[in-house]
């Protein structure tokens, strides 16, 4: 299955980094249910309604399209070696993380290993979508993630999450990894973002 994508460059503290697609192409809203909930006609992109069906739907089927377009795209990324690839931890807890298991069947497809120890998450964080400022989801991810130099000194590493937003989450980790953490270069590639 060929899935388009439209890579859009990051910027931030990693020394590179992109979003394979928008995920939201259009969301028009259609009014209240019976039950008083909003609903909306949402169209997303090819990448964003995979993701979409993993993460609400629970359909691990995509997951081999997915990374079929990360390799896609990996193929032509001028990128250095990575040593290993650092899933961002999960802000909501789901029997089935999608970024880990996009992650490791991307590790197997790579044969670049997931370094689960590198990063990890030591403090509850509220949802960072219903924080709208950005200096107050800086603010909440304060403290919220350790590094293990002992993993990411003087290595490269391919900092992996689902969805790019703000770029608060994945900054702060990035900073980690490169400051306390040692790493030698960060590069950060996201299936979707938000704009």
């Amino acid at each position: 299955m060929n899935v388009e994508t439209k890579p859009r460059k990051l910027h931030g503290p990693w020394n590179d980094g992109y979003a394979l697609h928008i995920h939201t192409l259009s969301s028009t809203f259609l009014g209240n249910d019976g039950a008083g909930h909003p609903r909306f006609d949402t169209v997303r992109s090819p990448i964003g309604e995979l993701l979409y069906q993993l993460k609400y739907r629970g359909d691990q089927t995509t997951v081999v399209p997915l990374v079929d377009a990360i390799e896609g795209f990996w193929k032509m990324w001028p990128h250095p070696a990575v040593d290993a690839i650092v899933p961002v931890p999960p802000s909501n807890v789901r029997a089935n993380q999608p970024v880990t298991l996009i992650a490791n069947a991307l590790s197997e497809r790579l044969k670049v290993p997931v370094c689960k120890e590198c990063i990890s998450k030591v403090k509850r964080t509220p949802q960072l979508k219903d924080l709208v400022e950005y200096d107050k989801r800086v603010e909440a991810l304060g403290g919220a993630f350790s590094v293990s130099p002992e993993h990411t000194k003087g290595k490269s590493f391919l900092l992996f999450d689902d969805l790019y937003g703000s770029g608060a989450t994945v900054s702060a980790i990035t900073e980690l990894l490169k400051g306390p953490g040692g790493a030698k270069a960060v590069y950060l590639l996201t299936l979707t973002s938000k704009h």
